[in-house]
Formats: C-alpha cells, structure tokens, sequence
C-alpha cells in the first residue's frame, strides 16, 4: 500500500530520514515525541513538502519527484493534525464540497457519523471545540471509500469516550474495506496499543524501531533491578538500560528468558510508553 525507503528532508538542523512499509489490510502506527518528525514524515507522503531524496511508493507506484494524481489523492483519506477546514463553513458545506471532489464520496454514511459523533451540520466551524473540529476531519476522511487512511493525530482533543468512538470507526472502517490501511499517529499509547497491527518510533527525524504490536505486548518488558542484580545480570538480550534510585530499568525483548533466569529481578510488561521511554531515554550497551 505505502512503502517509504530513505526519504529524507532537511529544515536547518533537522534531518528526516524515513523507512517504513504500511501493507495492504493493516493499520500501522508511527510513535515519537513532539518534533520528531512524525508530521514531516505525513507531509512528505502526501506530496506537502519535497524530500532531498529517497523513494515514496504509493499504491505500487513511485511518486517521489512528481506531483500526485487526482486518482491517487482521491484513494487517500487523511486527517493532519496541524491543519483543517476553513473555519466559517459549516460540516454542511464540507458535505458538498467533498461531493464535487469525490466521485466516490457517501452522502449517508457522512450523515450518519454526523449524527453518531454529535457534529451539528449548520453550525460554523469556527465554534466547533477542539474535540468537534477533530471529529469532523476523522468523518470527512472516512466517506470516500479511501483506500488509504494517513492519520496525524486524529483523536488530539477527544475525551476517552470520543476517542473509543473514533477508534472503533477506524476498526470497522477496516472490517468493510479488507485491502484498504491505515498510517496513524497518536501521543497516547493505548489507542495504538489496541487497535495497530504494528508500529514504527521515530526520534530525531531517523526510525529507531520497528515491532509487531502483538510481540511488544508479549515478548517485550522492563526489567527492575538492584545494582547488585544489574551487575550479575546476563546482558545479552538487553536493549537499553537506564540508571535509577533503585538500581536500573532494563528494556528487552525476551522476558521469558529472564523471568525463568532471574526470578527475583521485577518485571513491568512491555508497552509503548516504557518503549519509548527506554528507547529514548536509555542507553546502549
């Protein structure tokens, strides 16, 4: 569906530098702190910016270099955390302009998430809540049969029952569209934790992991440790470590190994917050 190799972009003392795979019928995460890079990495696949250099693959064909099709832009649904609909329309008229540049685009079903996600038709955006703006860019992306769903963010703003409404649209959305998948981006881990396939973390422009959500949850955690437990602790499974008042965190891969090996060692499983925390914040051994 979406396959980045090498695509880089430099703004003054950032560089991106990207690779990813997003494959047909999976919603895929992208994870990183604020300016790491995650909004560049959107806007380089939607043709907003220009990479130096690299390859962007959309749909199976390159696109690097060139502007998207009409074609190609109408397969995408997206949703940009930084950007949205002129704020004196009304979801009314989003309605029609979506119309006339979507031959695809379904009137009902728009009305329909109108309704479910409680976005009145007639009132201006511009006093929407932040939470009703958002809402209304996750129903706009999801009416045209997108083949492709680029989300930056798409629940920033949303209560947590908000947020589980949105998120089982996406599930659905998937459910009736098998071929179709999702890019999502989102500062809070347990929305990518329940409903992506795998993920992807970026840190100062460069991809520094990649896992199977299901391999995260299962295989992966913290280890807590005294300084003594650290010293006598095999190493070899060990991704980062960070120094603590009680000893050390440990970040690794394979928590069966030390939980038959160290049974005394305290183990937290593996998640996205302690991965990006680990990762970032540790260090190499």
């Amino acid at each position: 569906m979406l396959e980045l190799k090498e695509v880089k972009k430099v703004y003054n003392s950032f560089t991106l530098d990207v690779s990813l795979n997003v494959p047909n019928g999976q919603i895929v995460g992208l994870v990183g702190a604020n300016g790491a890079g995650k909004s560049t990495t959107f806007k380089s696949i939607l043709h907003l910016i220009r990479p130096r250099s690299g390859s962007i693959e959309l749909f199976g064909t390159e696109t690097m270099g060139r502007d998207l099709t009409k074609k190609e832009r109408e397969r995408l649904g997206v949703v940009l955390s930084d950007s949205g609909f002129f704020i004196y329309l009304t979801a009314s008229d989003i309605m029609m302009v979506q119309q006339a540049m979507y031959p695809s685009f379904e009137k009902d079903r728009f009305l329909k998430l109108c309704r479910e996600l409680e976005i009145p038709l007639d009132k201006q955006i511009k006093d929407f809540s932040t939470g009703m703006k958002a809402k209304l860019k996750v129903a706009a992306a999801l009416c045209h049969k997108a083949d492709l769903l680029i989300l930056d963010e798409p629940t920033a703003g949303l209560d947590v029952i908000a947020r589980d409404t949105v998120l089982d649209l996406l599930r659905d959305y998937l459910d009736e569209r098998e071929d179709a998948s999702i890019l999502i981006s989102s500062h809070i881990s347990s929305d990518l934790e329940s409903i992506c396939d795998s993920f992807y973390m970026i840190h100062n422009g460069s991809i520094i992991f990649h896992e199977d959500t299901d391999v995260l949850l299962s295989e992966y955690a913290v280890l807590k440790v005294t300084d003594q437990q650290y010293n006598d602790l095999d190493k070899k499974y060990i991704i980062r470590v960070r120094k603590e008042n009680f000893g050390w965190k440990c970040l690794t891969h394979m928590k069966r190994f030390y939980a038959e090996n160290y049974p005394d060692a305290v183990f937290e499983n593996g998640g996205i917050d302690d991965l990006v925390l680990m990762m970032v914040k540790g260090e190499v051994l």
